[in-house]
Protein backbone atom coordinates (compact mmCIF):
# COMPACT_ATOMS: atom_id res chain seq x y z
CA UNK A 1 0.00 0.00 0.00
CA UNK A 2 1.04 3.19 -1.29
CA UNK A 3 1.31 6.34 1.42
CA UNK A 4 0.03 9.71 0.31
CA UNK A 5 -1.52 12.91 1.38
CA UNK A 6 -3.69 15.97 0.55
CA UNK A 7 -1.59 19.09 0.72
CA UNK A 8 -3.09 20.85 3.66
CA UNK A 9 -2.59 24.71 3.31
CA UNK A 10 -4.70 27.18 4.92
CA UNK A 11 -3.56 30.86 3.17
CA UNK A 12 -0.19 30.36 2.23
CA UNK A 13 0.22 26.92 -0.05
CA UNK A 14 4.11 27.78 -0.49
CA UNK A 15 4.53 27.27 3.09
CA UNK A 16 2.38 23.98 3.06
CA UNK A 17 4.52 22.82 0.18
CA UNK A 18 8.23 23.52 1.54
CA UNK A 19 7.37 20.49 3.87
CA UNK A 20 6.77 18.03 1.54
CA UNK A 21 10.49 17.80 0.70
CA UNK A 22 10.82 16.30 4.77
CA UNK A 23 7.43 13.86 4.17
CA UNK A 24 9.34 12.18 0.63
CA UNK A 25 12.13 11.75 2.63
CA UNK A 26 9.83 9.97 5.25
CA UNK A 27 8.65 7.72 2.34
CA UNK A 28 5.78 9.50 1.41
CA UNK A 29 4.76 8.20 -2.22
CA UNK A 30 1.81 10.79 -3.63
CA UNK A 31 1.25 14.18 -2.59
CA UNK A 32 -2.65 15.99 -3.65
CA UNK A 33 -2.73 19.28 -4.62
CA UNK A 34 -6.67 20.01 -4.26
CA UNK A 35 -8.19 22.78 -6.50
CA UNK A 36 -11.60 24.34 -5.57
CA UNK A 37 -12.39 27.60 -5.91
CA UNK A 38 -8.63 28.68 -4.36
CA UNK A 39 -5.81 28.94 -5.33
CA UNK A 40 -5.42 26.32 -8.88
CA UNK A 41 -3.53 23.29 -8.59
CA UNK A 42 -1.25 22.75 -11.70
CA UNK A 43 0.91 26.32 -9.99
CA UNK A 44 1.66 24.49 -6.86
CA UNK A 45 2.02 20.92 -8.94
CA UNK A 46 5.30 23.01 -10.76
CA UNK A 47 6.27 24.31 -7.29
CA UNK A 48 6.21 20.77 -5.61
CA UNK A 49 7.99 19.11 -8.95
CA UNK A 50 11.10 21.12 -8.45
CA UNK A 51 11.30 21.09 -4.70
CA UNK A 52 11.21 17.19 -4.96
CA UNK A 53 13.11 14.81 -6.56
CA UNK A 54 10.93 11.14 -5.96
CA UNK A 55 7.03 11.81 -5.05
CA UNK A 56 4.60 11.75 -7.21
CA UNK A 57 2.22 15.04 -7.47
CA UNK A 58 -1.09 14.68 -8.49
CA UNK A 59 -4.17 16.69 -8.74
CA UNK A 60 -7.02 15.70 -6.68
CA UNK A 61 -8.83 17.51 -8.24
CA UNK A 62 -9.08 19.56 -11.60
CA UNK A 63 -12.76 19.85 -12.66
CA UNK A 64 -13.46 19.03 -16.00
CA UNK A 65 -15.45 21.77 -16.95
CA UNK A 66 -13.60 24.66 -16.51
CA UNK A 67 -10.79 23.49 -18.36
CA UNK A 68 -11.45 22.24 -22.15
CA UNK A 69 -9.83 18.84 -22.72
CA UNK A 70 -7.41 20.36 -25.09
CA UNK A 71 -6.27 22.56 -21.63
CA UNK A 72 -6.08 19.58 -19.48
CA UNK A 73 -4.13 17.91 -21.96
CA UNK A 74 -1.34 20.29 -21.85
CA UNK A 75 -1.55 21.01 -18.04
CA UNK A 76 -0.58 17.21 -17.33
CA UNK A 77 1.81 16.91 -20.00
CA UNK A 78 3.86 20.00 -18.85
CA UNK A 79 3.35 18.76 -15.53
CA UNK A 80 4.60 15.18 -16.36
CA UNK A 81 7.71 17.04 -17.96
CA UNK A 82 8.62 19.29 -15.58
CA UNK A 83 8.76 16.40 -12.53
CA UNK A 84 9.82 13.97 -14.88
CA UNK A 85 7.42 11.53 -14.78
CA UNK A 86 6.02 11.73 -11.89
CA UNK A 87 2.51 13.42 -13.05
CA UNK A 88 -0.99 12.05 -11.54
CA UNK A 89 -4.29 13.48 -13.48
CA UNK A 90 -7.11 13.85 -10.62
CA UNK A 91 -10.10 14.59 -12.71
CA UNK A 92 -13.77 15.19 -11.38
CA UNK A 93 -17.30 16.83 -11.90
CA UNK A 94 -16.98 18.79 -9.04
CA UNK A 95 -20.18 20.05 -8.18
CA UNK A 96 -22.68 22.34 -9.12
CA UNK A 97 -21.73 24.90 -6.59
CA UNK A 98 -18.15 25.45 -7.90
CA UNK A 99 -19.06 24.96 -11.24
CA UNK A 100 -21.44 27.50 -11.70
CA UNK A 101 -20.69 29.83 -8.64
CA UNK A 102 -17.10 30.24 -9.74
CA UNK A 103 -16.32 29.41 -12.96
CA UNK A 104 -19.97 30.15 -14.81
CA UNK A 105 -19.78 27.55 -16.58
CA UNK A 106 -22.97 24.80 -16.83
CA UNK A 107 -23.22 21.48 -14.70
CA UNK A 108 -24.46 19.32 -17.19
CA UNK A 109 -23.61 15.54 -18.64
CA UNK A 110 -20.72 15.11 -16.43
CA UNK A 111 -20.72 11.09 -16.99
CA UNK A 112 -20.55 12.00 -20.78
CA UNK A 113 -18.38 14.57 -20.38
CA UNK A 114 -15.62 12.69 -18.60
CA UNK A 115 -15.33 9.94 -20.80
CA UNK A 116 -14.61 12.37 -23.28
CA UNK A 117 -12.03 14.20 -21.49
CA UNK A 118 -10.61 11.22 -21.12
CA UNK A 119 -10.22 9.97 -23.97
CA UNK A 120 -8.76 12.63 -25.97
CA UNK A 121 -6.20 13.20 -22.97
CA UNK A 122 -5.09 9.81 -23.54
CA UNK A 123 -4.97 9.85 -27.24
CA UNK A 124 -3.65 13.57 -27.50
CA UNK A 125 -0.84 11.73 -24.76
CA UNK A 126 0.00 9.78 -27.52
CA UNK A 127 0.12 12.76 -29.93
CA UNK A 128 -2.69 11.75 -32.19
CA UNK A 129 -4.78 14.74 -33.40
CA UNK A 130 -7.62 16.37 -31.20
CA UNK A 131 -10.91 15.05 -32.45
CA UNK A 132 -13.45 13.68 -30.50
CA UNK A 133 -14.09 10.66 -32.21
CA UNK A 134 -11.87 7.99 -29.94
CA UNK A 135 -12.72 5.21 -28.32
CA UNK A 136 -16.68 6.56 -26.87
CA UNK A 137 -17.52 8.26 -30.00
CA UNK A 138 -19.43 10.90 -28.01
CA UNK A 139 -20.38 13.98 -29.85
CA UNK A 140 -18.50 17.13 -27.91
CA UNK A 141 -20.49 20.15 -28.50
CA UNK A 142 -19.32 23.75 -28.07
CA UNK A 143 -20.95 24.10 -24.90
CA UNK A 144 -18.96 21.09 -23.30
CA UNK A 145 -15.44 22.21 -24.74
CA UNK A 146 -15.53 21.05 -28.56
CA UNK A 147 -12.64 20.90 -30.26
CA UNK A 148 -14.01 19.24 -33.68
CA UNK A 149 -15.73 20.82 -36.19
CA UNK A 150 -14.33 24.19 -35.62
CA UNK A 151 -11.08 23.85 -37.70
CA UNK A 152 -8.30 21.48 -38.70
CA UNK A 153 -7.31 18.90 -35.83
CA UNK A 154 -4.48 19.47 -34.11
CA UNK A 155 -1.98 17.30 -32.20
CA UNK A 156 0.17 18.12 -29.41
CA UNK A 157 3.47 20.45 -30.32
CA UNK A 158 6.00 19.19 -27.95
CA UNK A 159 6.58 15.63 -26.93
CA UNK A 160 5.45 14.77 -23.52
CA UNK A 161 7.30 13.17 -21.16
CA UNK A 162 5.68 9.62 -21.11
CA UNK A 163 2.61 8.95 -23.72
CA UNK A 164 0.84 7.46 -20.47
CA UNK A 165 0.07 9.36 -17.14
CA UNK A 166 -2.55 8.14 -14.63
CA UNK A 167 -5.85 9.40 -14.98
CA UNK A 168 -7.65 9.75 -11.25
CA UNK A 169 -11.59 10.19 -11.22
CA UNK A 170 -12.81 11.48 -7.57
CA UNK A 171 -16.69 9.95 -7.61
CA UNK A 172 -19.59 8.85 -5.27
CA UNK A 173 -22.41 8.68 -7.36
CA UNK A 174 -23.23 5.19 -8.59
CA UNK A 175 -22.47 5.96 -12.17
CA UNK A 176 -19.71 7.94 -11.91
CA UNK A 177 -18.54 5.43 -9.65
CA UNK A 178 -18.99 2.24 -12.02
CA UNK A 179 -17.30 4.90 -15.08
CA UNK A 180 -14.09 4.77 -12.72
CA UNK A 181 -13.86 1.58 -12.41
CA UNK A 182 -14.14 1.15 -16.29
CA UNK A 183 -12.22 3.98 -17.95
CA UNK A 184 -9.91 5.31 -14.97
CA UNK A 185 -6.50 4.27 -13.71
CA UNK A 186 -7.59 5.30 -9.91
CA UNK A 187 -10.38 6.32 -7.95
CA UNK A 188 -10.89 8.88 -5.69
CA UNK A 189 -13.57 8.56 -2.90
CA UNK A 190 -14.34 10.25 -0.13
CA UNK A 191 -15.84 9.72 3.39
CA UNK A 192 -14.13 6.32 3.18
CA UNK A 193 -15.37 3.48 5.45
CA UNK A 194 -13.69 0.74 4.78
CA UNK A 195 -16.13 -1.68 6.23
CA UNK A 196 -19.35 -0.51 4.66
CA UNK A 197 -17.64 1.04 1.77
CA UNK A 198 -19.12 -2.74 -0.49
CA UNK A 199 -22.87 -1.34 0.37
CA UNK A 200 -22.51 2.44 -1.51
CA UNK A 201 -20.30 1.27 -4.34
CA UNK A 202 -19.67 -2.63 -4.59
CA UNK A 203 -22.27 -2.85 -6.88
CA UNK A 204 -20.87 0.45 -9.37
CA UNK A 205 -17.31 -1.30 -8.91
CA UNK A 206 -17.81 -4.86 -10.00
CA UNK A 207 -19.85 -3.75 -12.91
CA UNK A 208 -17.51 -0.94 -13.95
CA UNK A 209 -14.58 -3.18 -13.99
CA UNK A 210 -16.93 -6.00 -16.02
CA UNK A 211 -16.30 -3.71 -19.06
CA UNK A 212 -12.88 -2.47 -17.92
CA UNK A 213 -10.89 -2.32 -21.03
CA UNK A 214 -8.05 -5.33 -20.98
CA UNK A 215 -4.79 -2.88 -21.59
CA UNK A 216 -5.79 -1.30 -18.25
CA UNK A 217 -4.12 -2.07 -15.10
CA UNK A 218 -6.27 -2.65 -12.06
CA UNK A 219 -7.86 -0.18 -10.63
CA UNK A 220 -5.81 1.48 -8.11
CA UNK A 221 -7.94 3.06 -5.28
CA UNK A 222 -7.22 6.07 -2.97
CA UNK A 223 -9.48 6.79 0.21
CA UNK A 224 -8.49 9.36 3.06
CA UNK A 225 -7.83 9.12 6.78
CA UNK A 226 -6.50 10.94 9.77
CA UNK A 227 -3.52 9.64 11.75
CA UNK A 228 -2.19 10.06 15.01
CA UNK A 229 -0.62 7.42 17.43
CA UNK A 230 -0.79 7.14 20.88
CA UNK A 231 -2.05 5.93 23.98
CA UNK A 232 -4.81 7.80 26.04
CA UNK A 233 -7.85 9.87 25.84
CA UNK A 234 -6.12 12.38 24.63
CA UNK A 235 -5.30 10.94 21.51
CA UNK A 236 -8.85 9.64 20.75
CA UNK A 237 -10.13 13.30 21.10
CA UNK A 238 -8.31 14.13 17.79
CA UNK A 239 -10.89 12.16 16.50
CA UNK A 240 -13.31 15.77 16.70
CA UNK A 241 -10.65 17.46 14.64
CA UNK A 242 -12.53 15.63 11.29
CA UNK A 243 -15.86 16.32 12.76
CA UNK A 244 -15.86 19.63 10.98
CA UNK A 245 -15.15 18.36 7.38
CA UNK A 246 -17.18 15.54 8.05
CA UNK A 247 -20.01 18.02 9.08
CA UNK A 248 -19.22 20.09 5.74
CA UNK A 249 -19.50 17.65 3.46
CA UNK A 250 -22.91 15.93 4.95
CA UNK A 251 -24.56 18.50 6.41
CA UNK A 252 -23.36 21.86 3.54
CA UNK A 253 -22.28 20.34 0.25
CA UNK A 254 -25.76 20.86 -1.49
CA UNK A 255 -28.91 21.48 -0.89
CA UNK A 256 -31.13 18.74 0.45
CA UNK A 257 -31.72 16.15 -2.36
CA UNK A 258 -28.94 17.19 -4.09
CA UNK A 259 -25.58 16.52 -1.67
CA UNK A 260 -23.76 13.40 -3.10
CA UNK A 261 -22.06 13.33 0.38
CA UNK A 262 -25.59 12.88 2.49
CA UNK A 263 -26.03 10.55 0.12
CA UNK A 264 -23.38 8.14 0.98
CA UNK A 265 -24.05 8.92 4.82
CA UNK A 266 -27.40 7.50 4.25
CA UNK A 267 -26.23 4.63 2.24
CA UNK A 268 -23.84 3.90 5.43
CA UNK A 269 -26.40 2.98 7.44
CA UNK A 270 -26.70 6.86 8.65
CA UNK A 271 -29.93 8.06 7.19
CA UNK A 272 -31.32 9.55 10.58
CA UNK A 273 -28.18 11.50 11.33
CA UNK A 274 -27.74 12.47 8.18
CA UNK A 275 -30.96 14.24 8.34
CA UNK A 276 -30.48 16.10 11.17
CA UNK A 277 -26.77 17.10 10.64
CA UNK A 278 -28.34 19.02 6.86
CA UNK A 279 -30.87 20.71 8.60
CA UNK A 280 -28.76 21.96 11.40
CA UNK A 281 -25.60 23.27 8.50
CA UNK A 282 -27.85 25.25 6.43
CA UNK A 283 -29.65 26.78 9.29
CA UNK A 284 -26.02 28.07 10.75
CA UNK A 285 -26.09 25.71 13.38
CA UNK A 286 -22.50 24.02 12.53
CA UNK A 287 -21.37 23.10 15.92
CA UNK A 288 -24.32 21.11 16.19
CA UNK A 289 -24.11 19.16 12.78
CA UNK A 290 -20.50 18.73 14.01
CA UNK A 291 -21.56 16.69 17.16
CA UNK A 292 -23.70 14.39 15.53
CA UNK A 293 -21.17 12.76 13.22
CA UNK A 294 -21.68 9.34 13.99
CA UNK A 295 -18.27 8.47 16.42
CA UNK A 296 -17.99 5.02 15.19
CA UNK A 297 -17.66 6.58 11.53
CA UNK A 298 -14.87 8.73 12.72
CA UNK A 299 -13.47 5.90 14.40
CA UNK A 300 -13.65 3.36 10.96
CA UNK A 301 -12.62 6.13 8.81
CA UNK A 302 -9.17 7.27 10.14
CA UNK A 303 -6.20 5.78 12.32
CA UNK A 304 -6.24 7.75 15.44
CA UNK A 305 -5.21 5.38 18.73
CA UNK A 306 -2.52 3.15 20.00
CA UNK A 307 -0.16 1.63 17.43
CA UNK A 308 -2.01 -1.84 17.25
CA UNK A 309 -5.41 -0.44 16.65
CA UNK A 310 -3.94 1.87 13.88
CA UNK A 311 -2.20 -1.22 12.70
CA UNK A 312 -5.77 -2.64 12.77
CA UNK A 313 -7.44 0.24 10.63
CA UNK A 314 -4.76 -0.28 7.85
CA UNK A 315 -5.34 -3.90 7.64
CA UNK A 316 -9.12 -2.63 7.23
CA UNK A 317 -8.26 -0.31 4.28
CA UNK A 318 -6.30 -3.04 2.29
CA UNK A 319 -8.65 -5.13 2.93
CA UNK A 320 -11.32 -2.84 1.30
CA UNK A 321 -9.65 -2.31 -1.67
CA UNK A 322 -7.39 0.86 -0.52
CA UNK A 323 -3.98 0.66 -2.71
CA UNK A 324 -2.70 4.45 -1.75
CA UNK A 325 -3.72 5.48 1.28
CA UNK A 326 -3.98 9.50 2.27
CA UNK A 327 -2.97 10.37 5.65
CA UNK A 328 -3.77 13.71 7.19
CA UNK A 329 -1.03 13.53 10.03
CA UNK A 330 -2.82 15.25 13.41
CA UNK A 331 0.62 15.28 15.22
CA UNK A 332 3.67 17.83 15.81
CA UNK A 333 5.85 15.80 13.67
CA UNK A 334 4.09 14.65 10.73
CA UNK A 335 7.51 13.40 8.42
CA UNK A 336 7.70 10.84 11.84
CA UNK A 337 4.30 9.57 11.86
CA UNK A 338 4.72 8.91 7.69
CA UNK A 339 7.59 7.12 8.44
CA UNK A 340 6.34 5.03 11.26
CA UNK A 341 3.25 4.41 9.33
CA UNK A 342 5.17 3.36 5.61
CA UNK A 343 7.46 0.91 8.08
CA UNK A 344 3.98 -0.96 8.60
CA UNK A 345 2.79 -0.93 5.25
CA UNK A 346 5.98 -1.82 3.24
Amino acid sequence: MKLSMPLMYAGNPREAADQVGELEKAGLDTVWVAEAYGFDSPTLMGYLAAKTETIEIGSAILNIYSRTPGALLQTAAGLDNVSGGRAILGLGASGPQVIEGFHGVPYSKPLARTAEVIDIIRRGLKREPLTADGQFHLPLTKEHGAVTGLGKPLKLLTRPERDSIPIYIAALGPKSVEQAAEIADGWIPHLFHPEKAHLVWGDSLEAGKAKRPGDLAPLEINANAMVAIGEGPETKALLDFARPVFALYVGGMGAKGKNFYNDVAVAYGYEEEAAKIQDLYLSGKKKEAEALIPTDWLEAANLVGPASYVKERLAAFREAGVTNLGLTPATEDPAATIAQVKEWVS
